[in-house]
């Protein structure tokens, strides 16, 4: 049966939902200890004059279903606007339901309506059940790409190679 939910923009007032989803996501991933974000941080970032990531909820009467944390990107290549989706919950009770490919479908949207011609997100290689889930939607996996990220000491080494290069 399926579970009869509705699709709204994440609201300022919705921070301590959005931040407990996190967390929730962290411990079902067994990676509770790297999410270091507050609800403040959510605040400040998702929504001020120029927030740094929007967000779609999915709720079944007056309960989170989901949701689905992006931001803006742009290709050079196509030379068209996108979309990432950082983080895609959905409750538990909601697997299975329809809620997960619907907020996805949402954020594509969301990226048309402002141009948008593509979608990219990136999932945890633990995570089969998502990698599943994207496969069955048509995110596919890219052979023809690698995901690189500079956190915490080798991102301050950047910082300190950038300024020692400067006269």
């Amino acid at each position: 049966m399926a579970a009869l939910f509705a699709i709204r923009p994440a609201l300022e007032a919705d921070v301590d939902t959005i931040h407990a989803a996190l967390l929730q996501l962290g411990d079902a991933l067994g990676q509770r200890e790297k999410i270091t974000v507050t609800a403040g941080d959510l605040r400040r970032a998702g929504f001020g004059p120029e927030p740094a990531f929007h967000g779609l909820i999915a709720e079944a009467e007056g309960v989170l279903a989901g949701l689905a944390l992006f931001f803006p990107i742009f290709s050079t290549w196509l030379g068209r606007g996108g979309v990432f989706v950082q983080d895609l919950y959905v409750a538990g009770e909601f697997r299975g339901r329809g809620v997960g490919e619907a907020l996805v479908r949402a954020v594509a949207a969301w990226s048309a309506e402002r141009g948008g011609a593509y979608l990219r997100l990136s999932v945890d290689v633990t995570n089969l059940r998502a990698q599943t889930f994207y496969e069955r939607v048509g995110i596919t996996y890219r052979e023809d790409e690698r995901e690189r990220g500079a956190y915490g000491d080798a991102f301050q080494n950047l910082l300190r190679a950038n300024k020692q290069e400067r006269p």
